[in-house]
């Protein structure tokens, strides 16, 4: 049967083409997939449970660098992912669920603060926190002109036409449309503004 046209069935093709086979099951008779492609897609999947399973299981990095063989120290290459070299000089890849490194710590213990942990005098900081003022306080003013100028283009939604937009109502409402979305930029940036400056 493969090769051959399939039925007078409407929409029928070749039973060799690719096609969505749920879709086309009711419409062409065509045989479902191959055995081998169920069974691959079976296994397929229980590959991946047993490693979503195993990747559950190990609760450490060193649990599943020694897991993978690993001879050097894993490189961390994302949050949760690292990469490590094995015994035979090939890269190992591996997950680690929450990218601990260490076992997570009882609920009845709490984490020791860092002793060494950087301290700014509080001069410092005063000096950084007036900068900060400083230049929020300069955005302000900027947008506040860019406002002003904004709103004397804009002419309350009625702009003068330009020469080009007499005869052309559509680029009026545009320009009328952009002028209108550059007030409001101006006027949320500016509630922003002041927003941290009340911080």
């Amino acid at each position: 049967m493969r090769g051959a046209d399939v039925g007078s069935a409407p929409f029928c093709v070749r039973a060799g083409a690719r096609l969505h086979w749920p879709a086309m099951s009711a419409r062409c008779p065509i045989s479902p997939p191959a055995p081998r492609r169920r069974r691959a897609r079976a296994l397929a999947l229980a590959a991946a449970s047993l490693l979503a399973v195993d990747a559950a299981a190990a609760a450490t990095l060193a649990d599943r660098a020694r897991e993978s063989g690993c001879t050097t120290k894993p490189v961390p290459m994302s949050s949760a992912l690292f990469k490590c070299t094995t015994s035979t000089g090939a890269e190992a890849f591996f997950n680690v669920p929450d990218g601990r490194s260490e076992p997570a710590p009882s609920k009845g213990t709490s984490a020791p603060a860092t002793a060494n942990f950087p301290r700014v005098d509080a001069d410092t900081q005063k000096a950084r926190d007036d900068l900060r003022r400083k230049v929020l306080a300069d955005e302000l003013a900027t947008e506040e002109k860019l406002l002003a100028d904004a709103r004397t283009e804009y002419g309350n939604g009625a702009p003068a036409p330009l020469a080009e937009e007499k005869a052309d109502a559509e680029r009026y409402r545009q320009r009328i449309e952009h002028l209108r979305q550059s007030v409001q930029l101006h006027e949320r940036n500016i509630d922003a503004l002041k927003k941290e400056l009340g911080r």
